[in-house]
C-alpha cells in the first residue's frame, strides 16, 4: 500500500514540475539597433503625453478625465512601439506586458502632475 501511495505521489509531483511551456521565459536576442528602436519609440511616447499635457484644454478637465484622453491621444504612438517588437518576433505576451507597465506607469505620472498643477493653481487663487 505504501509502495502505491508512493507512486501516486510521485507521479503528481512531476505533473506539478513540467514545464509549462507558455509561462516559460525564453531569452530573446535583441540587437543594438532593435533596442534602439524600442527606446526611441519610448520617447515619442513620453514626448506625446509631456505635449498633450500642456495644452490649456486638459487644465479645465477634472485631473482623471484630462489623463484619460491624454492616454488616448498618444496610444497610436504606443502601438507602433508593439510593432517594433512584434517585426522583431518578441512573443507577444511579453511584449503587451511591457507595454501595459510602460502605460501604467506613463498614466501614473501624468495624473500626479496634473493634480499637483491643479493644486498649485487653486492655492495660487485662495491667495
Amino acid at each position: 500500500m505504501k509502495k502505491i501511495l508512493f507512486f501516486v505521489f510521485l507521479l503528481i509531483s512531476a505533473n506539478v514540475l513540467a514545464d509549462d511551456a507558455k509561462n516559460e521565459w525564453h531569452n530573446t536576442e535583441l540587437t543594438d539597433a532593435t533596442i534602439a528602436k524600442i527606446q526611441q519609440a519610448k520617447y515619442q511616447y513620453k514626448k506625446c503625453v509631456a505635449d498633450e499635457m500642456q495644452k490649456p484644454v486638459y487644465q479645465q478637465q477634472d485631473t482623471r478625465r484630462a489623463t484619460d484622453s491624454i492616454m488616448k491621444q498618444c496610444e497610436p504612438v504606443l502601438a507602433g512601439m508593439r510593432e517594433v517588437y512584434i517585426t522583431e518576433k518578441v512573443p507577444g505576451i511579453i511584449a503587451d506586458r511591457h507595454l501595459k507597465q510602460m502605460r501604467m506607469q506613463t498614466t501614473r505620472d501624468a495624473l500626479q502632475s496634473l493634480m499637483f498643477s491643479e493644486a498649485a493653481r487653486k492655492s495660487a487663487q485662495s491667495q
